[in-house]
């Protein structure tokens, strides 16, 4: 009795779920990015809450690591690094009508500008007598956001008359590639030529240019030419590859993100068990059966059966449809000969379950869980939900949790 009430005890401060985000790793990844980029300055991209890792712990360990601007894609989540006290460079970039462009003026936040947003932005420098710092961006072929090269004069003549007026700075001009992660395309070398002659365009209108940036993590790591004066590294940054035919490790980068939960029932059925809804999985004969208390709240996509799960050194992949807070594997007939030594023994109830991690002991990784959804890593670790505790290890001072208490020291979650 006593040694169950004291493993209860010793639980109650760890999160029953948790993706344990190791800052070390994403210094690490800066500092390999950075001197792959050299002398281009690197942008880490902490749009989407860092990829679902955390956006202030993130962005405080890619200034310390040397990051010299930050990236985000909305005003709103740019506004939050500065209430948090970062005030390197930041830009964000995908705006409506409803931005709130006088707050990015008065925080100092570099703006994008695709076309109709310059006279709003114009609208909030007037009204502070501050000027505002835009990067102009050009549609090379992505087909997103950014002015067409038909409209790309009068946008620069525009800037250039406001810049004039003393309203903004054109301090930058800007584009986005849409195949650099499948190198062998020719598409990639025909954005580059039109960027390369949007930049100069701007230069003969009077821009004096502090930053020319097209490149993303898979053209910082493959095309040299395409660096410039910045290169703009998102998913490179928390360690993930964006080519299909190269791995973390083979690029020098480590995973940041691992995902885990403790297994929350272990039971023998028979053969002929159905599980989960639909009863699309019936166990071929008597069998262990492990419920994980992850599912699609949690951010797990509901398509992904079949993803592994690591428990106690070996992999098992999901059985049945994924819940909405759970999921199962079937641990096999032998299942209970596995765990002998668990903390309940003879068990799995308890015990450590890991979705993907760095991958280095073996055990699980991202793209294993994108391959079984049919979708990028990208997705995979973006989608973890609020739910899931974010719990921080490693790091530069001053990457603090709750109450001021660094990220790698108990009650350090956020």
């Amino acid at each position: 009795m006593k040694s169950i009430a004291a493993s209860v005890q010793a639980r109650a401060v760890s999160p029953e779920r948790q993706a344990i985000i190791d800052l070390s790793a994403i210094s690490k990844n800066i500092t390999a990015l950075r001197d792959i980029a050299a002398p281009a300055k690197l942008m880490a991209v902490v749009k989407a809450d860092a990829y679902g890792h955390g956006v202030v712990p993130v962005a405080r360990t890619a200034v310390a690591a040397g990051a010299q601007w930050l990236g985000t894609a909305h005003v709103s989540e740019a506004l939050t690094l500065r209430e948090a006290g970062l005030h390197v460079p930041v830009l964000a970039w995908l705006h409506t009508p409803s931005t709130d462009f006088f707050a990015a003026v008065a925080q100092g936040i570099d703006l994008g500008c695709s076309g109709w947003e310059l006279e709003h932005i114009a609208a909030a420098a007037r009204a502070q007598e501050r000027p505002a710092r835009i990067h102009l961006k050009i549609d090379t072929g992505l087909g997103r956001n950014g002015s067409t090269m038909a409209d790309w004069d009068a946008l620069v003549a525009e800037a250039i008359a406001y810049q004039d007026e003393g309203l903004l700075r054109v301090v930058g001009v800007f584009s986005h590639f849409a195949v650099a992660d499948e190198p062998h395309r020719p598409e990639t070398d025909e954005q580059l030529q039109l960027f390369r002659e949007a930049v100069a365009i701007a230069e003969d209108a009077g821009a004096d240019l502090e930053v020319r940036h097209i490149a993303n993590t898979p053209a910082t790591l493959s095309r040299p030419d395409s660096h410039f004066d910045m290169v703009r590294v998102g998913l490179g940054i928390y360690g993930l590859s964006p080519f299909a035919d190269q791995t973390s490790a083979q690029l020098g980068l480590i995973p940041a993100m691992t995902l885990q939960t403790r297994v929350a029932l272990c039971k023998d059925v028979p053969a002929g068990q159905g599980v989960s809804y639909g009863l699309g999985y019936v166990t071929a004969g008597a069998t262990t059966l492990g419920l994980i208390p992850l599912g699609y709240a949690d951010g797990i996509p509901r398509i992904a059966t079949g993803g592994p799960v690591h428990v106690n050194g070996r992999s098992y992949p999901v059985v049945g449809r994924i819940a909405m807070d759970q999921m199962v594997i079937d641990l096999g007939p032998d299942g209970r000969s596995h765990f002998a030594s668990a903390e309940v023994p003879g068990s799995a109830l308890g015990a450590t379950a890991v979705l993907f991690g760095d991958g280095a002991d073996g055990g699980p990784v991202v793209e294993q869980w994108a391959a079984a959804a049919g979708t990028l890593n990208y997705e995979v670790v973006t989608r973890i939900s609020p739910r899931v505790p974010r719990t921080y290890v490693g790091g530069p001072a001053g990457t603090n949790g709750p109450g001021g208490r660094p990220a790698n020291e108990p009650g350090g979650q956020l």
